[in-house]
């Protein structure tokens, strides 16, 4: 009779451990594993909760408005308080008192029954008396009524241009700054091209990010939206080309509309050939607009937090912290802003806003 074989031992028959055999693992091994796990876990949890954030969208239901404001005809600077002195934004103005603004030797500031006009100073130099060699006289309003929330309807029928002008129509609370926000509805720097695209802007205090999904044919130039990041930029829009200027001027202006309501801030744009409707009748409806022109949206940002008791303002700076920088005024005009302010009052004839009617509505 012949032997068995020998037997034979293969690889997976050996009797060592399997790398998957916990029960073989040493403790430092075990340690290294939970805390990879646990790692991975944090890290996948992360990358959910971001990709959710991301394409989360509030919900902009249809709200119904009714008017409950109005500014227009000879009243329209009646509602309005008049900031005086120098510029917090170290312009080159001297912001002058209804009393002067209003008077016939400068005619700052006149209504109609259709319009209301705001202007710079054009009859001054810096060697008359009195000159312009500290500022040139200019004219900032804030609304006497404040708000939280909001429709607001801004027919705008010129807005200022030349080097050196640094226009705004916005709303804040400036006794509590950057604590209650601030919204710039309109907004350009030194306004020569045709072509000047309007700025839509938010500047808050820390937490307030557009990080996330949006809905609007404007370009975003930042998503932070906190007055410490980048010298107070704010999180801008631009409206696109002929939005502001010349260009907008020579088409008979248009109307912005800015919605202000928790679920987010959206502006609307429009020409004056290109007015709804609805907002020609008085029955404004955003949610038949389309698409926004700037959307920021309330996803990374507690809206009802960040801005409240919002007044009305609009104001002609000169030169100061942007338009007057020489990175920024040298990009197209001359020489240093606050000599060429000072020097050629004859240059700021067409630096003037000139306003139809503010509306602003309420949801019901």
């Amino acid at each position: 009779m012949e032997p068995p074989p020998p037997y034979k031992v293969d690889r997976d028959d050996t009797l060592a451990p399997r790398w998957w055999d916990v029960r073989a693992w040493s403790k430092k091994k075990l340690a290294l594993v939970a805390a990879g796990l646990a790692i991975a876990i944090v890290v996948l949890i992360v990358i959910i909760v971001e990709v959710t954030k991301n394409n989360k969208y509030p919900d902009y239901s249809k709200l119904n408005y009714a008017l409950t404001d109005t500014y227009s005809g000879t009243g329209f600077f009646d509602n309005f308080d008049y900031f005086t002195g120098y510029d917090p934004a170290q312009g080159f103005v001297h912001y002058v008192p209804a009393a002067q603004a209003d008077s016939p030797q400068y005619n700052l500031t006149y209504a109609s029954s259709t319009s209301a006009v705001l202007k710079v100073d054009t009859s001054v130099n810096a060697d008359t008396v009195p000159n312009a060699s500290t500022g040139r006289f200019s004219v900032r309003i804030e609304s006497k009524k404040q708000y939280s929330d909001g429709l607001f309807i801004f027919d705008v029928i010129h807005t200022p241009t030349g080097c050196g002008t640094w226009p705004a129509l916005w709303l804040s609370d400036p006794a509590n700054w950057p604590q209650n926000g601030e919204i710039d509805v309109m907004e350009a720097v030194n306004v020569v091209a045709a072509n000047t695209e309007n700025q839509m802007t938010l500047h808050t205090s820390p937490g307030c990010s557009m990080s996330v999904k949006r809905k609007e044919t404007g370009k975003s130039l930042s998503n932070s939206c906190v007055n410490t990041t980048d010298a107070n930029a704010g999180c801008g829009v631009h409206a696109g080309p002929s939005t502001f200027g010349s260009a907008f001027n020579s088409q008979g202006g248009g109307v912005v509309a800015m919605e202000l309501r928790s679920e987010g801030i959206r502006m609307w744009q429009f020409a004056r050939a290109g007015l709804p409707a609805d907002i020609k009748s008085g029955s404004p409806d955003p949610s038949s607009w389309g698409v926004a022109t700037a959307d920021f949206p309330g996803t990374d940002c507690n809206v009802g937090n960040h801005f409240r008791n919002q007044s009305i303002i609009a104001n002609i700076d000169l030169c100061g912290s942007w338009a007057g920088t020489p990175k920024i005024y040298g990009e197209s005009c001359p020489g240093i802003c606050t000599d060429y302010v000072a020097n050629n009052n004859t240059a700021f004839a067409d630096a003037y806003w000139e306003f139809g009617t503010f509306s602003v509505y309420k949801a019901t």
